[in-house]
């Protein structure tokens, strides 16, 4: 299962564009996706300001502002291969 979360803000159409490729990559995976608004929260606005979407998986940032299906599911392979070593 791949449990990632996605930081954003409301309004945010790169955010949406993220989330869609991450919709496309959950109808072969089993993914779970947390979505967290960092509006009003300054630990989270001072951490990625204006570089939203990002996207994290085990607590490493695999995306942020734009990806596509391609290289997403590469940095996830990624980051599965760091993991296994």
């Amino acid at each position: 299962m791949l449990r990632l979360t996605l930081y954003t803000r409301p309004g945010c159409h790169l955010c949406d564009a993220m989330k869609s490729v991450v919709d496309a990559i959950a109808r072969n995976e089993p993914v779970t996706l947390r979505q967290v608004d960092i509006t009003g929260n300054g630990d989270l606005e001072r951490r990625f300001g204006v570089e939203i979407p990002v996207l994290v998986h085990d607590g490493e940032v695999i995306a942020r502002v734009r990806t596509t299906r391609a290289a997403l599911l590469k940095s996830l392979r990624k980051t599965d291969r760091r993991r296994a070593t």
